[in-house]
Parts: structure tokens; sequence; C-alpha cells
């Protein structure tokens, strides 16, 4: 994880090549600065967002990223792939810097055929935060499917669907039809393929999977499929206080 902890004697004796039992001498002698302050511990905890100086001069300056992308059908959601091309592709022939794509992941990944809201994120605890289970971050789905949908599916997806092959029963989840062949899901899980799965218990095959939203943040409209913009604040810090 990006911005996994560690001891400031140990990522100084990794950056530099001082030994690790020096580095209480550069503190005491306030040679060391952590995020603008004089370190005033060797077992002081940084983490990937610590910016950290050496005798004023920077051994580590990341900043925090965060992208809304707007994922289209035949793009994969991995970093690299031999074969197809990738969000991360995409992003790069958009214009951004590979300085700005070192390290960036994906918070919730959708399959090759899927389009729409995808995060990318260098931030590994904000995206730990959007995906883990108990958190409760609701996804939010249009779905359009072969066969004519009716209510029966709205309370076989409320009360759940065992999954014999992984031994669990999902999660409630809520289906609002839209019209004969399409509904809008909200799930608070993402299990593989949960959705085609779900729908396949119909025998009804799924035919576009669109993902709008993922707890408070939506697809923006003003994005066409394959674009993407920067996160606000606001979007970042509303996703933090879940």
């Amino acid at each position: 994880m990006a911005n996994a902890r560690q001891r400031l004697d140990r990522f100084i004796s990794a950056s530099s090549q001082i030994p690790r039992g020096d580095v209480r001498k550069l503190v005491a002698a306030r040679r060391i600065t952590v995020d603008g302050d004089f370190a005033c511990d060797a077992g002081l905890l940084v983490d990937y967002f610590s910016h950290i100086t050496l005798d004023s001069k920077t051994l580590q300056r990341n900043t925090r990223r965060y992208y809304l992308l707007h994922k289209p059908a035949g793009v994969v959601s991995a970093t690299t792939d031999e074969i197809h091309p990738t969000v991360i592709d995409l992003l790069r022939t958009s214009g951004v810097s590979d300085c700005a794509l070192k390290d960036l992941h994906i918070a919730g990944r959708l399959d090759r055929s899927s389009t729409g809201l995808l995060l990318l994120t260098n931030d590994g605890e904000w995206s730990k935060k959007m995906t883990a289970p108990d958190k409760n971050i609701s996804k939010v789905y249009q779905v359009t499917v072969e066969k004519p949908i009716n209510h029966d599916y709205i309370e076989a997806f409320r009360d759940g669907m065992f999954f014999p092959y992984e031994g669990i029963t999902t999660k409630p989840a809520q289906l609002e039809i839209i019209d004969t062949y399409s509904a809008r899901v909200t799930l608070m899980e993402g299990k593989y393929h949960q959705i085609k799965r779900m729908f396949g218990r119909f025998r009804n095959p799924v035919l576009k999977l669109h993902r709008i939203g993922i707890g408070t943040i939506e697809l923006d409209s003003t994005l066409e499929s394959g674009q993407f913009r920067e996160l606000t604040q606001n979007e970042v810090r509303l996703t933090n206080s879940c």
C-alpha cells in the first residue's frame, strides 16, 4: 500500500545509505525535517505522503492524487496489460504525466465490457476505505438486460442470493425498475461479477452494465466516455467521512 507507515530512521537509511544508528545524531543536530518541522524522534512514523528533507535536500515529497474516469467499454481496469488498453493508458494519452501516474491504482474495478464511474488514486488508505466491505459504501449501476424485468427481481435482490462457489449470501441489494429491459441496482458490496450472476439466476443476460455512483461520488455528466477529471476536495472529504 502506497502510504504504509515506516520508521523515519528506516526511511532515511534506505534513501541515503546512512546507517540507521546514525540517524539519531542527524535528528539531534536538527538536520532532518518532516512536513516542515524538525524531526525530534528517529522512530517517528512516516508514510508515502510525508515531506522529508535532509540538510534541506528533499528525499520525498509525494502529492495525493484522485481521479474520476468515465470508463469506456473495451478498456481494462488495470495499470498494465499486454493485450488490451488500460485506464492508465487513457490517462497517459490524455496528457497526464508519468510522474502523476506513478503508483496510481484503482479503487473498485469494472470488467472490460462494463462502463462508467471508475476511481483512481495513489492514496492507499482512501481506496481501502472506499472498497472495504465493512464500510458499506454503495455502488450504483444502470443495467440493461436481454429479457423483461418484473417485480420478482426486486424481492430476490432485496433478500440476497446464495453463491455456492464462495459459500456466501449477498447482502440485500436495491433494484429499481426503469423500464421493461433496464434497472438501477444499488449494492453495498462488490462480489466477482455480482450483478451479472444475480441476473443470471433469472437466466437473463446482462447486455450493458454502467456504474453511475460510488458512495457520495457520482459520474460527472459533463465527461464523455474516456474522459476524466480530478476529484474535488469536497468529494474526497465527504468520502473520507464515511
